[in-house]
């Protein structure tokens, strides 16, 4: 396992030194390990969860938002890879719910029979992914 020292880290996410210390402060990363002379050393699930923490701020989340949604990916899988991944759809359902807000204009302009063509098109698989995302939450759709 590679291990950074702050200023590597901080130079391969992008993310300033000082920031660094103020998210290991607010828990939202923490060190792995000190080396022999105490230096900090952080692992490379630190580097993504930094990348991930940063990308969550472009996305206009709060640093408490996002220490929410860290701390519920960590408890449903501790690999960081999947965690990633968790985040990356829960970033990617809001950025579809941006867009079907700002589609439902036009949706309210169309004619019955289009509505019902276009919820005969989409209902399938718009209830598949649901389904999907339910399981992948680790709930049971049936309770």
């Amino acid at each position: 396992m590679k291990l950074y020292r702050i200023g590597e880290l901080a130079r391969l996410s992008a993310v300033s030194p000082r920031t660094i210390d103020y998210y290991t402060k607010l828990g939202l990363i923490e060190e792995t390990a000190r080396s022999e002379t105490n230096y900090r050393l952080y692992s490379d699930e630190t580097l993504l969860r930094l990348k991930r923490i940063e990308n969550m701020k472009r996305e206009k989340y709060t640093l408490e938002e996002i220490k929410a949604s860290l701390t519920l990916w960590t408890k449903i899988c501790s690999d960081e890879i999947v965690t990633d991944k968790l985040t990356s759809l829960q970033l990617h359902l809001q950025q579809l719910q941006k867009e079907v807000q700002e589609i439902s204009p036009l949706l309210e302009r169309l004619k019955p029979s289009q509505l019902k063509r276009l919820n005969t098109l989409l209902t399938p698989h718009t209830v598949a992914c649901i389904e999907a995302l339910v399981l992948l939450m680790g709930k049971n759709p049936l309770s």
